[in-house]
């Protein structure tokens, strides 16, 4: 029977699309409980490859026969040799090309909208990793931001747009993924945009984003402006687009907050992430589209695929913006925090110019979830 190579956008549009999808995810039973592809249609079985060196007869009756069977490991080599069993036992299979290394570097652009005066935003989903990136494309300019290290994905899509890239920001230091922004500045001549109390230590030069600095992009009247918001880092900035969007980087998402302790100083940006949540946001309209850097489960996706809702809504149905208790509030973000991101401390110094791990370094860092949310 047949062997199929499934690409990272091919198990994407099977999401997106609610398609039935069955998964058999040979890494070990650790790996797959930490970090795996989901979706509302997916199905699972874990069974460790070593468990299957003498074969996959013991499983085939487990394997749904009416829909697609994908078999997934870490880098490929593993997911071929089992589905090669189970195509030996004659039944179609697939894999998943390039493993969970390149489910993790996949971004899916997405339109979220037209905007007033003629340009576009799009929203890239990094599905397998949780970080959410943006372009704004007007009169043959782009702006990027919170890039991932992806950068030629990017830069083909501001081409096809008929683009420059002329300006790239990052709303904070990132301690989760490592950041494309710079190296995006270095490929096309943009200016690249870093909130100054997030890079007292860089190593590199940079624009210093300030509160209520207004970008233009293109000749229209895109402003990105920007809003001073800490709260996940000192330095946490966000965006109001063109006085319907607000990218609110790490401080605020569909259904969580920001985490204050990814460099040490929880207990020290407690007070300011409540201001930003419970103040400075709430002087916002509760019209803007929030579209945050992250999301943590698939249910925060709407139907298009988009991560994205009206900061009203998120005032009412968001947990994390009605706890009226400060020192409830002081509790929920100080001790109830899932796990640090892996390697968290080196992506925040690769970010800041002082180490230069290589390609497999950095993919070898950013394996895992996205752990930037408190909910």
């Amino acid at each position: 029977m047949t062997i199929n190579a499934m690409t990272a956008q091919q198990v994407t549009q099977k999401i997106l699309n609610n398609e039935p999808l069955f998964i058999l995810d040979v890494r070990n039973e650790e790996a797959f409980q930490d970090w795996k592809i989901e979706g509302k249609s997916l199905t699972y079985l874990n069974i460790p490859y070593f468990d299957l060196l003498d074969g996959v007869e013991e499983i085939l009756d487990q394997l749904p026969v009416d829909q697609d069977v994908i078999v997934v490991c870490a880098k490929e080599g593993s997911s071929v040799m089992v589905a090669e069993m189970i195509s030996e036992e004659g039944r179609d299979v697939s894999y998943l090309q390039g493993g969970m290394k390149a489910w993790s570097e996949y971004l899916e652009p997405l339109k979220v909208a037209d905007l007033r005066d003629g340009g576009e935003l799009f929203q890239f989903v990094r599905i397998g990793k949780g970080c959410l990136s943006y372009m704004v494309v007007s009169r043959g300019e782009a702006a990027i931001i919170d890039a991932t290290r992806m950068t030629d994905v990017y830069i083909r899509f501001a081409e096809e747009k008929g683009a420059q890239v002329t300006h790239v920001f990052d709303t904070h230091l990132h301690a989760d993924h490592i950041s494309g922004g710079r190296e995006l500045a270095e490929k096309t001549g943009a200016t690249y945009w870093l909130p100054p109390k997030d890079a007292g230590e860089v190593k590199f030069n940079y624009a210093p984003l300030k509160d209520n600095k207004i970008v233009k992009v293109g000749d229209t009247e895109i402003a990105i402006h920007a809003l001073y918001s800490p709260g996940h880092t000192i330095g946490s900035t966000s965006f109001v687009i063109n006085g319907q969007y607000l990218l609110s980087g790490d401080i605020l998402f569909i259904d969580s907050i920001g985490r204050p302790d990814l460099a040490g100083k929880a207990e020290d940006w407690v007070k300011d992430l409540r201001e930003t949540l419970y103040s400075r946001y709430k002087e916002l309209s509760d019209e803007l589209i929030v579209l945050p850097a992250h999301f943590m489960i698939m249910d925060e996706l709407n139907e298009n695929g988009t991560v994205a809702e009206k900061l009203g809504t998120l005032f009412s149905n968001n947990h994390g913006l009605n706890i009226e208790d400060e020192t409830e509030f002081r509790k929920m973000v100080t001790e109830n925090l899932p796990p640090q991101p892996n390697a968290y401390q080196e992506i925040r110094e690769t970010n800041m110019g002082k180490i230069s791990p290589d390609e497999e370094e950095q993919r070898e860092m950013e394996i895992g979830p996205n752990r930037c949310a408190v909910r």
